[in-house]
């Protein structure tokens, strides 16, 4: 077989298509030796999940199967996901069936994976432990100020207190912990949902999966839970009510999270005093981001405080 088109590389990974239906992964080439090896214990601990969760005999979504991991030449060939990324764009033009079947895709591949392996007692969690909250806190004390108005500071300072006084009653559960847009794929042709890059299935706290960023960014995440509840074994452990404020809360703070994540990764691109007109584009363009992360957390404080 020969490969077709070399993919984006990742933080640690080189792909290509790989004949018809496959990839092939190998670790970046200026990795040192012990960072090749971690890199094959990841991809077998990769393997081993999907080896489990495609035991579970899905109906609804499709895992591809991880052929085989080559240690000796640090080569993984994998199953291609059929179709593309799911966007928002591509969620919001599909039909109204088609938005129903990947909601109960989402909800019956979230219950698969928390109910593959027995949750760990109900533990009080504070969702400013999920990312490096303490540099988000840093910038807008200390760097914000070099590229925003002071209203706009101000505006980030109430939302990180409000978010930081938020704990609630949760459960670790087994999860994907990376459920973004681009390892969730849609096949328009067949109506497939498939989920890839199983590299952080571990026990996470079970809203973290339920909210993530995909629900957040296509705005289903209410829809997807609504399922998880209908499909749920009540006997496994308790799940908020939808009307229960905890859980208006939990949603709030969620998708608050995903913007926060997403606004702290642009500032550390930001520079004062770029030197070149490329390095000047680059802050500009950062800081017309950033502030549409802002309008964002804006309107969700809004949408909420109407309820």
């Amino acid at each position: 077989m020969n490969t077709k088109k070399i993919l984006n590389h990742g933080r640690e990974t080189y792909a290509v298509y790989y004949g018809d239906g496959f990839v092939m992964k190998r670790p970046l080439e200026h990795f040192s030796e012990e960072q090749k090896q971690s890199w094959l214990e990841k991809q077998h601990r990769t393997q081993q999940a999907i080896e489990e969760i495609r035991g579970v005999k899905h109906t609804v979504y499709n895992i591809p199967q991880m052929i085989f991991v080559n240690d000796d030449e640090y080569q993984v060939l994998e199953e291609r996901a059929p179709g593309v990324p799911l966007t928002k764009t591509v969620f919001r033009d599909l039909s109204k069936r088609q938005q129903h079947e990947i909601i109960n895709g989402l909800g019956t591949f979230l219950i698969d994976m928390n109910e593959l392996k027995p949750a760990k007692p109900v533990k009080n969690h504070k969702i400013t432990q999920d990312f490096d909250f303490s540099a988000l806190q840093r910038f807008v004390d200390t760097r914000m100020s070099n590229w925003f108005k002071k209203n706009e500071i101000l505006q980030m300072k109430k939302i990180c207190e409000q978010i930081d006084s938020f704990s609630y009653d949760t459960y670790l559960a087994w999860s994907h912990g990376d459920l973004n847009s681009g390892n969730v794929y849609y096949d328009m042709k067949s109506s497939t949902l498939s989920f890839i890059d199983f590299a952080e299935a571990d026990y996470h706290f079970i809203y973290v999966d339920i909210f993530s960023p995909l629900q957040t960014d296509l705005e289903i995440s209410k829809r997807v839970y609504e399922k998880y509840l209908d499909y749920h074994q009540k006997g496994l452990w308790t799940m908020y009510s939808t009307r229960n404020p905890i859980f208006q809360q939990i949603m709030k703070y969620r998708a608050e999270e995903v913007l926060l994540k997403r606004f702290l990764k642009a500032s550390r691109d930001l520079r004062t005093n770029p030197q070149s007109e490329k390095g000047v584009k680059n802050t500009r363009d950062k800081v017309v981001f950033m502030r549409k992360q802002i309008a964002g957390l804006l309107s969700l404080e809004q949408k909420y405080n109407k309820k």
